[in-house]
């Protein structure tokens, strides 16, 4: 599936077709009441020590007009969030101790743990629903639909980087805290909700 999604976008960059483009995109933006939930440190996966796992259900309308996949790329690219990649979420628990990540549904529905093993807690994630991951949270897929098909995407601030062992911890737990909020939601832009609550939430 990666590579025929990769081969997709790449033909609808190229011509524009069953893309909204970042302006219309902004209009399937739903409003949501986010839902937020934190992890503390497993033992292996850190979590972020102040900033909450923040999910927002069904906030992308997915028009059938367009590729989903596509809306959701233009809708985060608008709010800031860029190098868009298309695909699943990883089987094996993993976290980014160097930047945020967003992950949005495109297509079908998986079982997502976030948090880690010991201390997380289980999610199904469904199309439309988009789920903003600080630094350091531990996130791993349990099952999913044959379609499934995840959109992420990565603030400006910060270097991409994929922690699974013991020995990522040291540093880890030094560059977690030290990655700023992001300037803007991922889906709503600088008035959205992440930015309370990844500023006072202590």
């Amino acid at each position: 599936m990666p590579t025929l999604e990769s081969l997709k976008r790449y033909a609808e960059r190229a011509t524009g077709l069953r893309r909204p483009g970042k302006r219309k995109a902004m209009d399937f933006a739903q409003a949501r009441n986010p839902h937020t939930v934190r992890f503390k440190d497993d033992g292996l996966i850190p979590n972020h020590p102040r900033w909450p796992l923040v999910i927002y259900r069904r906030a992308v309308n997915l028009d059938e007009r367009y590729d989903p996949a596509a809306e959701i790329e233009d809708l985060f690219e608008a709010n800031g969030w860029g190098d868009t990649w298309r695909n699943t979420i990883y089987d094996y628990v993993h976290y980014h101790s160097r930047i945020h990540e967003v992950l949005g549904i495109a297509r079908g529905k998986g079982r997502v743990r976030f948090g880690g093993k010991k201390k997380g807690r289980i999610f199904t994630l469904k199309a439309g629903d988009v789920a903003v991951l600080p630094a350091g949270t531990g996130h791993q897929c349990l099952g999913a639909d044959d379609d499934f098909l995840v959109i992420g995407a990565y603030p400006p601030a910060g270097t991409y980087d994929e922690c699974t062992t013991v020995e990522d911890r040291p540093r880890a737990l030094k560059s977690i805290p030290k990655v700023p909020p992001p300037r803007k939601d991922p889906v709503y832009g600088a008035g959205g909700p992440l930015g309370r609550l990844w500023k006072t939430t202590k």
